[in-house]
């Protein structure tokens, strides 16, 4: 599915970030020169290098931007998108500046993005294609453990992470932190365990928070908890597949619609997501599920009745000609953009409340974060208390045991009760610990605005008011 063309003062993705960025920065007095230093893109380096591939040499274009060093290393995804182009990769470089410092992650922010459908080339042509890609990175330090740090995005993943990180390997062989060159790598070559879902984790932690407070629910016009709620899903990629499981599974919501490139699926009874998209796995598509009803333009479908909207996958796909349209009282940004400034007013203007993606779906760089951790540290979490926490544990369940036989039948422990806490937290649990932390303690700095200035109506002005805040602090301490 393609970004739909709306009416020609439609701003580009990049005009969406700096109007918001404005009308956010409007309310901060800020030292003068201060503010256009912050919404400046650093550097942006392109790169076009040559590949010989199916008998000829093939040329390809890439980026690396830095929009801001006011703390090292950068950090910022690359993706694999015939899309690409210099706005779109400095407008996703901003959005990490201002997502890091919201979440609290010690990052400047930067995004890479090398012009290529992926699914063009074979698997040994992509890996020439992304090494060489690497190799042009990494001699400029635009890869580098303590300068600048990629991650998977749109059309890479681990695969191509442990291409990277092995390339850089190559290049700096005595560098004992190489593995920390390039974050969601696989869990044997470096990575850590929860970072495949980490991006759709967070947006269900997310949507947690949210509906832990009465008063926001009621806000967006609904009540209760997200049990049973109808949400519709754009884009059933990494991170709209895992919110939606998890949303499905671990919280009772009903997953209502699913709208995909080729169409959508919608069914008021609730969707089976693993098994649609086992479908779109085998099949390239939904087209030809068999449950459900086919929608082919899958758009229309943005503007159905359900409770919680989550656009999950490209930029913009809400926007001035549909913005009016849309029913849900409750947009969660999985994807970066998919609401342009124009349409962003216009929802606003009607009531529905707009959960960031600069916050909802920083799941991912939170838990790039831990990756980058744990091999600065060269040991998996948990490795050195698990077992002595579980050995306090026994301790316990130990005192109460002899308790237990003491009073007889006056007194006993619930079924399972040993078995579950004397268990020490492994990786995986640390990092989902962390995480949630995380996405609780980011939604409370936001609401803090959001509730407490009568010149903020929006949770997106408020993520932006924190972020700006506390990148001019850093800069400040820098003596600019």
């Amino acid at each position: 599915m393609s970004s739909p063309n709306a009416a020609g003062n439609e701003p580009s993705f990049r005009e969406s970030v700096d109007i918001m960025f404005n009308r956010a920065v409007a309310l901060i007095d800020l030292p003068p020169g201060l503010e256009e230093k912050i919404r400046v893109c650093n550097a942006t380096y392109t790169v076009r290098f040559g590949v010989r591939l199916r008998g000829k040499i093939e040329t390809f274009t890439g980026y690396r931007s830095v929009h801001s060093e006011h703390m090292e290393p950068v950090k910022g995804g690359i993706r694999f998108s015939m899309g690409v182009n210099q706005n779109e990769v400095e407008a996703l470089a901003a959005l990490m500046t201002y997502k890091c410092a919201l979440v609290e992650t010690p990052f400047g922010g930067s995004k890479g993005g090398l012009c290529i459908d992926p699914r063009a080339w074979e698997e040994d042509e992509l890996e020439r294609i992304t090494r060489r890609f690497a190799y042009e990175l990494a001699k400029r330090d635009l890869i580098h453990p303590s300068q600048n740090v990629p991650a998977p995005d749109m059309g890479t993943g681990e695969r191509e992470m442990e291409w990277i990180a092995d390339q850089y390997r190559r290049m700096n062989t005595t560098d004992i932190n190489a593995a920390a060159c390039v974050t969601g790598k696989p869990l044997h070559a470096g990575g850590i365990a929860g970072r495949v879902e980490a991006t759709g984790r967070g947006v269900q932690y997310a949507m947690r928070e949210f509906f832990r407070e009465p008063a926001d629910v009621q806000a967006a016009g609904m009540s209760g908890s997200l049990d049973g709620k109808h949400v519709i899903v754009q884009g059933l990629g990494n991170v709209g597949y895992h919110a939606a499981k998890f949303l499905k599974d671990e919280d009772g919501c009903l997953i209502t619609g699913i709208i995909e490139r080729d169409g959508a699926i919608v069914d008021e009874t609730g969707i089976d997501v693993e098994a649609l998209h086992h479908w779109i796995g085998q099949h390239g598509g939904v087209k030809g599920y068999p449950h459900g009803t086919y929608v082919e333009d899958g758009a229309v479908v943005l503007e159905e009745d359900c409770d919680i909207l989550i656009p999950a996958a490209l930029e913009g796909v809400i926007n001035l000609s549909n913005a009016e349209n849309v029913k849900a009282p409750l947009i969660v940004e999985a994807a970066n953009g998919p609401i342009t400034a124009g349409a962003d007013e216009i929802l606003n203007r009607k009531g529905t409340v707009i959960i960031p993606d600069m916050y909802a779906n920083a799941g991912g760089v939170t838990v790039s974060y831990f990756e980058w951790v744990k091999n600065l540290s060269h040991i998996r979490f948990g490795r050195m208390q698990r077992r002595q926490e579980e050995a306090r544990h026994e301790l316990i369940v130990g005192e109460l045991e002899r308790l237990s036989q003491h009073l007889g039948d006056q007194w006993s422990m619930t079924p399972n009760f040993k078995q579950k806490y004397l268990r020490g937290a492994d990786e995986l649990e640390l990092v989902r610990s962390g995480l949630d932390d995380t996405m609780r303690t980011a939604f409370q700095s936001m609401r803090d605005v959001w509730h407490n200035r009568a010149d903020v109506s929006d949770l997106r002005t408020s993520a932006y008011l924190v972020s700006i805040n506390r990148v001019a602090e850093s800069y400040k301490a820098k003596g600019l």
